[in-house]
């Protein structure tokens, strides 16, 4: 007779998966493992519940990204792992979601305080009705604009957001506490990376980041969308203190003269079929304002519209005036422990010359392939010009990276 896993017996096997992959502190192993994340799931299957994928838990009417979704397991733990909550801490959480990491977060820290927000009434109730049903009563939820903080419950501890953040605003930076910590998916140059912050004083200061995606947070608009094409199957993401000719970039991709111009170029840097090369990006971005993120669809590649890009739905993209290079993958069958060769496709009257930027970008990263920059964050206002590095400015915030 077939068994069929109990939720006791899936929650852990979803665990050992996920201790497969990375290493955990001890405390998130045991909430991990202690917490049902089904309840906070109701009627999804038993074996969904517990399988490493985001759960969409509320789909918005007006774009292809869900209002607000249950994390993949491995990227909660991963980040209850940045954050380093200790017993007896004051947590914030912006972006309540299921209320499932609302959940983790209690047990960590005990009789210690936990506040979640979500702007939208219906995650807000979602998240309330499944901490009572799972036991967690004294976890406080606000359906609130989660950039306005929770300032009654202040100071805190800690401060995580599981929502995409672009900005940091100033209500954050008041209610943490000096040498409290905030973790949070920070977004610039088209990507998101999970950042372990530090409060030091007047700065935020990383001491680690990863790889994310996360859900944007409603309200922060400083990341913009334009058609590279006119069936707006080819897209450029930028952020608005890029200096994006938009017009000028209109059909630089597609059209024969755009064919013309084509330049390929080839780094010195292979990679194998499960090797990681975001760092590129992370890289690039530590010194180079063009950086932008391409988004190619699969109409547009079904089409042969351009040059297969290395990820079509988000690869980086060097910027400037008519011209773009963006990163592609060559298979080179010379190094099978390494088969892939990185490179650049340009288009427009520079192409070439970015295409040959974008290289040297991609050969500083293959000198050293795991390094990650510290990020220094300080509110605008105050000057980051004392800080090495380079520095990203923002409306609330000023992000400096140090390689």
């Amino acid at each position: 007779m077939s068994h069929t896993p109990t939720a006791d017996e899936l929650r852990n096997g979803l665990v050992d998966e996920i201790l497969g992959g990375r290493s955990l502190p001890a405390e998130v192993e045991r909430v991990m493992r202690r917490v049902p994340r089904d309840t906070f799931l109701p009627g999804l299957e038993l074996d969904k519940a517990y399988t490493d994928q985001a759960v969409t838990i509320k789909d918005n009417p007006d774009g292809p990204l869900a209002l607000s979704c249950a994390s993949v397991p491995s990227i909660v733990a991963m980040m209850l792992a940045q954050l380093d909550a200790q017993p007896g801490d004051n947590v914030l959480e912006v972006g309540a979601g299921t209320g499932y990491n609302a959940a983790l977060l209690a047990e960590l820290v005990g009789a210690g305080r936990v506040t979640t927000v979500d702007i939208d009434s219906d995650v807000a109730l979602h998240a309330r009705t499944a901490l009572n049903n799972a036991g967690y009563t004294r976890v406080k939820v606000i359906e609130r604009d989660g950039l306005l903080s929770a300032g009654e419950h202040a100071p805190y501890e800690r401060i995580i957001a599981t929502v995409g953040v672009w900005d940091i605003p100033a209500t954050w930076w008041n209610h943490l506490v000096d040498g409290g910590r905030l973790v949070l998916p920070l977004r610039w140059r088209g990507q998101t990376r999970s950042v372990a912050l530090t409060r030091r004083g007047n700065s935020l200061v990383s001491d680690g980041m990863e790889l994310c995606g996360f859900v944007p947070i409603i309200g922060q608009n400083g990341e913009k969308t334009h058609p590279l094409n006119t069936d707006n199957t080819i897209r450029v993401h930028y952020d608005e203190d890029q200096a994006v000719d938009v017009d000028a970039l209109t059909n630089t991709l597609t059209g024969t003269l755009a064919d013309a111009s084509l330049h390929e170029a080839l780094s010195d840097c292979r990679v194998g079929g499960e090797e990681p090369f975001d760092g590129v990006w992370l890289r690039a971005t530590a010194s180079d304002d063009r950086v932008c993120r391409l988004e190619v669809t699969s109409e547009a590649l079904e089409k042969d519209l351009v040059r297969r890009p290395a990820i079509p739905v988000r690869s980086p993209v060097l910027v400037e005036g008519d011209s773009l290079a963006y990163m592609i993958v060559h298979r080179e069958g010379t190094d099978p422990e390494r088969p892939f060769q990185l490179g650049a496709a340009g288009y427009g009257p520079r192409g070439k010359v970015l295409a040959h930027d974008l290289i040297a970008h991609i050969e500083a990263w293959g000198t050293d392939r795991t390094a990650v920059p510290r990020l220094t964050v300080t509110p605008t206002g105050d000057e980051a010009g004392g800080l090495s590095g380079h520095t990203i400015s923002k409306p609330e915030s000023a992000l400096t990276l140090t390689y």
